[in-house]
């Protein structure tokens, strides 16, 4: 959202933001674009122009007292609508807003944060859209990522998406929105949000003392905020670099504090330059001068198939330490078996269930 000196959040949505204002003028609005690139940033400032009190059409002026009412998240004509295991993340912390746990009814728990958005709170939203606006410039709720809904959740969107109440807007912001049912997406304006140019998302990375941010910024397929994100973690340019080698050398190194879903995408993408490499192109998330020596396409694609099928069961509760070992050796039996007989020796799994 925009803050009192007018800065947009990410300098790569000036553009988008422009536009929407301009152009996007339906009920409901889907952003749409690769994960890390501000999805829920634009759909907050989009929401603080249209509640702005002085902006009228233009990007909100962040000082009028609607500005600073949604910056305090206590803005009684938006609502923001997260799973509660990104609510604390992403700095909308539950009883910070409309949605927080008192809204929803929820009681203290000890119950594990839910990754989902869950129906009754898909229920509150609609109730709140469906209230008399407290400033007279509409009500918002914000929706995100929206593939967090489930089916059940996504049915009782359904006919608010396409009979809003009032002067009710929506906003729906995903990463993945093949994961929507067809419906949710039918009933929604789409505002595509591309990846930020290279060169501008690597200088905001510099100006937030991400050494070598271009590397970075390549081994999250070009997405700045996951690039902070990683650097922020002890994940830099230096240990990115070192990993194709270790690997090769069968050496767990940092992976055995690395959660397993990051372990498992670091190795799909690891698999995924080595077939380039092994096809004479260059490599995408990797250095290609940390690139081991390319083998044979076969043993490589059996490797990306079964990275594939522990992707699928990456959130499953595995011993995580067995399983990263497992998937260790895995890579190296692929990297650096020797050339004469990786051929024909090929790739033998070994999956712990």
């Amino acid at each position: 959202m925009v803050g009192p000196d007018g800065a947009l959040p990410l300098p790569w949505l000036e553009v988008p933001l422009r536009e929407a204002l301009a152009t996007r003028h339906a009920h409901a609005l889907l952003i749409q674009g690769p994960q890390g690139v501000g999805q829920f940033e634009l759909a907050l400032t989009l929401a603080q122009a249209w509640l702005c009190e002085s902006a009228h059409g233009a990007k909100p002026c962040g000082n009028c007292a609607s500005c600073r009412l949604v910056q305090s998240h206590s803005h009684p004509d938006l609502l923001v609508l997260l799973p509660e295991a990104l609510r604390e993340p992403l700095g909308w912390a539950a009883g910070d807003d409309a949605e927080g746990s008192e809204a929803a009814g929820d009681k203290v728990s000890k119950r594990k944060p839910s990754k989902d958005i869950r129906v009754d709170e898909v229920r509150l939203a609609i109730a709140f859209a469906q209230t008399t606006s407290a400033r007279g410039r509409g009500k918002v709720v914000v929706l995100h990522p929206a593939e967090r809904m489930n089916g059940v959740s996504a049915n009782a969107l359904l006919k608010t998406l396409e009979e809003p109440p009032g002067d009710a807007r929506l906003l729906l912001s995903c990463a993945a929105p093949d994961a929507l049912l067809p419906t949710i997406r039918s009933r929604c304006q789409v505002l595509p949000l591309p990846l930020p140019d290279t060169q501008r998302a690597s200088a905001w990375l510099a100006e937030r003392s991400v050494a070598q941010p271009h590397v970075l910024l390549a081994a999250t397929g070009g997405q700045p905020q996951d690039a902070l994100d990683w650097s922020n973690e002890g994940v830099d340019a230096a240990l990115w670099t070192r990993l194709p080698q270790q690997l090769a050398r069968g050496e767990v190194g940092p992976l055995g504090a690395w959660p397993l879903a990051r372990v498992v995408d670091m190795l799909q993408k690891l698999c995924h330059d080595a077939m380039r490499h092994a096809a004479g192109a260059a490599p995408r998330y990797f250095p290609n001068a940390a690139m081991p020596p390319a083998g044979p396409i076969e043993p490589l694609a059996a490797w990306s198939r079964e990275l594939a099928r522990v992707a699928r069961h990456a959130e499953h509760p595995w011993n995580a330490a067995l399983m990263v070992e497992s998937l260790v050796q895995q890579a190296q039996r692929v990297l650096a078996v020797p050339q004469p007989t990786r051929a024909a020796r090929g790739l033998s799994v070994h999956s712990i269930e």
